[in-house]
């Protein structure tokens, strides 16, 4: 039976490039994340190795999908299940690739309200890590994962601690006082630099209440 399978990489260990492109419909600038999503032929910190052909069969799915002009959305933060959950998506995959047995993507930033957060974290300077979601098949015995399926990549925040689990952005925000009001902040940010400057001031008390490494 197949596995619910997340791998995490830090904004350092997938070598994240943050790339800012004039947008299509020429409304100004629109932020990339690119870097690495998904690493083979190697065992993880899950005691998970995937083998090279298994990564390029699930990125050209992907591919398969961006093609046939499907949307491949991704959330902040590492839900428990393979479902898309629309009030928590912040970006959508542009493209993947791979080179050699590693799996690339790059990452569109949505103007939605966890888009936006996403969004004004990296401008002020935090560090955000990936995490690839999909599922697929373990032998226990080896830890070599076969019918590999990549669902999405998701956008972590990386812990203060070293080690320790990626932070919940979310569920954090939600907890906050005021989380509620900050999300319509952020929704309706745009293009309009006192709300922004608003919306930055409070994101950086996130960050410090959720120790969410800056560096």
């Amino acid at each position: 039976m197949a596995r619910y399978l997340q791998e995490h990489l830090s904004f350092s260990q997938a070598q994240v490039k943050l790339l800012s492109e004039d947008a299509n419909d020429g409304s100004g600038k629109t932020l990339y994340m690119q870097g690495i999503c998904i690493e083979g032929d190697k065992r993880n910190a899950n005691e998970r190795i995937y083998p090279a052909h298994e990564i390029r069969k699930a990125v050209g799915t992907i591919n398969e999908q961006l093609e046939n002009g499907n949307s491949v959305l991704g959330e902040v933060d590492h839900p428990d299940d393979l479902k898309i959950n629309l009030d928590r998506v912040s970006h959508m995959i542009d493209k993947m690739w791979c080179d050699g047995s590693i799996g690339y993507g790059k990452l569109k930033i949505l103007p939605t309200p966890m888009g936006q957060l996403v969004k004004t974290m990296l401008d002020s300077g935090v560090k955000l890590g990936v995490s690839s979601r999909g599922s697929g098949n373990v032998d226990d015995r080896t830890g070599h994962v076969s019918d590999f399926e990549i669902v999405t990549v998701d956008v972590v925040a990386q812990p203060s601690a070293p080690n320790a689990y990626p932070t919940a952005i979310y569920e954090g925000l939600m907890n906050m006082k005021y989380g509620h009001r900050l999300l319509e902040v952020a929704r309706e940010a745009g293009t309009d630099n006192k709300v922004q400057r608003y919306l930055k001031s409070e994101v950086v008390k996130l960050i410090k209440d959720l120790k969410i490494r800056e560096e």
